[in-house]
């Protein structure tokens, strides 16, 4: 798409629109020695020698500039040596020894001051026609660059400046942007009018051309200057034609034309020139593949024309060639492809005849190992870098132990396994083996219990298992209300919740032991479980309410404990085996009851032993308008979770939380249980507690 766009520009176009270049006259140079003084141009004059003086002033609007003693004097007009040589001879009227041509005792310098600004015209085929207000040392670049360039239909190479109602000059913007002549940028006077009129003759070029854009041509340019405005041809470009699109007054003609005719061939308005690539193909091109030192192309020509030449030139066999049958593809005449056997070794020894080659010949000499099947090896388990391994003769099952990095702490030595393909390529009927296991122990990473120096074969497998009786150590954590709190490393499969607050000292005095809870690390089967839930509870309330309530899968849940019941029967059901990751967190005590959920105002009470629901309910301004009575349930800190039952007395504990949930709208609403929890911690806990009663 950019090479399109650019091949519709017409070059040079943009020169007057960028701001990179403006041909802003600059006033830090020497004062030009042809320029001419106008009105408001200030004007210096340094007098030294035996006569010393320096006059300083502005042209007035007739012209003139006043000397003391002398009067006016008229620098309209001139140039800068013009007006020097004249004050000249006009000061030596007041200052001695300035016009003294043998012998002069003083001498004179005009120089220009501040400058004066000008007004002149742009016309015709510019973006923004108009009067512009410039400095005196502006050219036709700069007014062409304030119009804001020229317009698409106009002239870059027919402009005209016009001066006192004659054309003074005809000026080539392609001169300067091709070759940097600058001649042709005139300064301008007051009155002067730039005039861009509309192109004659623009054309196009693309293709294999460094710059395929629209040119503005003269008429009596030819194709060869088109080619040089466009830089010439690319290296893949078709040089001897080029095809020419011309209309011709009724329609569309094509001129082919040659390379020889390019520097007579004139170029018409609306021409559309077309440099083609080269064809894709070779004239001399032989090439060779395979077991040989240096493969490659080459060339064809009388001393390389044959397949043993040819080899000769690549430097010869590899060790590795098969010897046996070469392939020599050829390209027929309509572009087909045969194949010629070729014995190579029998050519190479000169006991058969050589094959005289022909261009676009391609020769391949198969090596060996192209025609085997050498599968990787594979190593599982128990090692640094379980990974699959290049095959290689005479590898063995120390060599690839080797290479994989060594055994792990956790491998077993006494048993590791090879697994290998059954082969048998003469093979008529189906076999119920379908591979072998080969089965061996060892020390230090080799074999010592089977065959040593077991060499593998490609596909091989091989399993290092890993030790039954290894185990990495597993941590447990209990904090809260425990005297020695903190991480204690697991020593048997087998270890209890009364295990761990024994290893840790005991509770303190102030623990709180029924709400005591279990936070363990979800595995990937209880993360499912919780996901099943989740996804139960979206299609109940919608994944929008799910989302807002932030439930979600955690890394993390708890289990409910009675951990007072554990340590006062320790091995029973109550006191659980532990897990890796487990934390145990005992809370203060804590008498208070929340209630929540559907009530008047939910609300927070100190606990009181004997009190049934009711009252707890009371204290909340009992039920709301669309409590769903019969559903309450109770949730304990622990992390339990139980309905409530009958007048819930006994049900009631310290820091436990009554919720009510609302009438639902669907049944079986799982998410109206929810909705009424406080925190995402006690929804985190419930989303649990229902993976656990799936689990059951």
């Amino acid at each position: 798409t950019q090479d399109l766009a650019r091949s519709n520009q017409v070059f040079g176009r943009n020169i007057f629109n960028t701001r990179n270049l403006t041909f802003e006259p600059s006033v830090n140079i020497a004062t030009p020695l042809n320029y001419r003084l106008g009105p408001g141009d200030e004007v210096i004059i340094d007098i030294w020698g035996a006569s010393q003086n320096t006059i300083r002033q502005q042209i007035s609007p007739d012209g003139t500039i006043n000397i003391q003693k002398i009067g006016p004097v008229n620098l309209n007009g001139l140039t800068i040596s013009e007006a020097n040589d004249y004050l000249k001879k006009t000061l030596n009227k007041i200052y001695n020894g300035l016009n003294n041509t043998n012998d002069p005792t003083s001498d004179i310098r005009l120089t220009l001051g501040s400058i004066r600004t000008i007004q002149i015209n742009v016309m015709g085929e510019v973006v923004q026609p108009g009067t512009y207000s410039l400095s005196s040392f502006s050219t036709v670049f700069h007014a062409l660059y304030r119009a804001g360039g020229v317009s698409d239909i106009g002239s870059l190479r027919n402009v005209q400046l016009v001066r006192n109602g004659k054309n003074i000059a005809t000026i080539d913007v392609y001169q300067f942007i091709m070759k940097g002549h600058i001649q042709d940028d005139i300064r301008l006077q007051e009155g002067d009018v730039v005039i861009v009129p509309a192109y004659d003759v623009l054309v196009k070029i693309d293709g294999k051309v460094k710059r395929p854009m629209r040119f503005e041509m003269k008429k009596d340019e030819n194709l060869s200057t088109l080619i040089s405005y466009a830089g010439g041809f690319e290296a893949d470009a078709y040089t001897r034609s080029l095809r020419v699109v011309r209309q011709n007054g009724q329609e569309y003609e094509v001129n082919t034309v040659k390379d020889l005719d390019y520097s007579v061939y004139k170029m018409r308005n609306g021409d559309v020139v077309t440099a083609e690539a080269i064809l894709n193909r070779f004239t001399n091109k032989l090439e060779i593949r395979g077991a040989v030192y240096r493969p490659g192309i080459y060339q064809l020509n009388g001393k390389l024309n044959t397949v043993r030449e040819l080899v000769n030139e690549a430097q010869g066999l590899t060790g590795d060639a098969f010897l046996n049958r070469a392939v020599l593809y050829r390209q027929r005449e309509d572009l087909t492809t045969e194949v010629v056997p070729v014995d190579i070794k029998a050519i190479m020894d000169g006991t058969s005849q050589n094959i005289i080659l022909a261009k676009n010949d391609i020769l391949y000499i198969p090596s060996i190992h192209d025609l085997e099947d050498r599968g990787d090896v594979v190593i599982h388990g128990e090692v640094a870098k379980p990974d699959s391994y290049p095959y290689a003769d005479n590898m063995t099952l120390e060599d690839l132990i080797i290479q994989a990095g060594g055994l792990r702490e956790a491998a077993s030595v006494v048993r590791v396994d090879v697994s290998r393909r059954i082969k048998n390529p003469r093979s008529t009927a189906d076999n119920d083996t379908i591979g072998r296991i080969y089965t061996f122990s060892l020390k230090e990473g080799f074999v010592v219990d089977g065959t040593p120096g077991f060499v593998l074969q490609p596909y091989d497998e091989v399993y290092v298992r890993r030790s039954p009786g290894y185990q990495a150590q597993q941590n447990v954590a209990v904090e809260g209300e425990i005297l020695f709190g903190g991480s204690y490393a697991m020593t048997s499969r087998e270890e209890r919740l009364s295990d761990l607050i024994n290893k840790a000292g005991g509770a303190t005095n102030y623990a709180y032991l029924r709400g005591a809870k279990l936070t363990r690390i979800a595995n990937a089967s209880e993360k499912k479980r919780m996901g099943d839930v989740i996804r139960l509870m979206s299609r109940q309330l919608g994944e929008a309410m799910i989302d807002s309530l932030g439930i979600r899968v955690e890394d993390h849940f708890t289990v409910g404990i009675d951990l007072e019941k554990a340590l006062a029967n320790p091995g029973s059901t109550a006191d659980i085996v532990l897990r890796e990751g487990d934390v145990i967190s005992i809370p203060k005590n804590n008498n208070t009851v929340t209630i929540n959920g559907a009530v008047m105002v939910p609300n927070t009470v100190s606990y009181i032993k004997g009190e049934n629901i009711d009252y707890y309910l009371n204290q909340a301004g009992g039920y709301s308008e669309n409590a769903k009575k019969s559903k309450k349930f109770i949730v304990y800190m622990n992390g339990q979770v139980t309905k409530v039952k009958g007048s819930g007395k006994k049900q009631i504990e310290p820091g436990c939380e009554i919720i009510v949930p609302s009438k639902a709208k669907k049944r079986n609403n799982i998410g109206n249980i929810l909705g009424y929890a406080t925190t995402f911690s006690t929804l985190g806990m419930m989303v649990a507690s229902i993976a656990n009663l799936i689990k059951k």
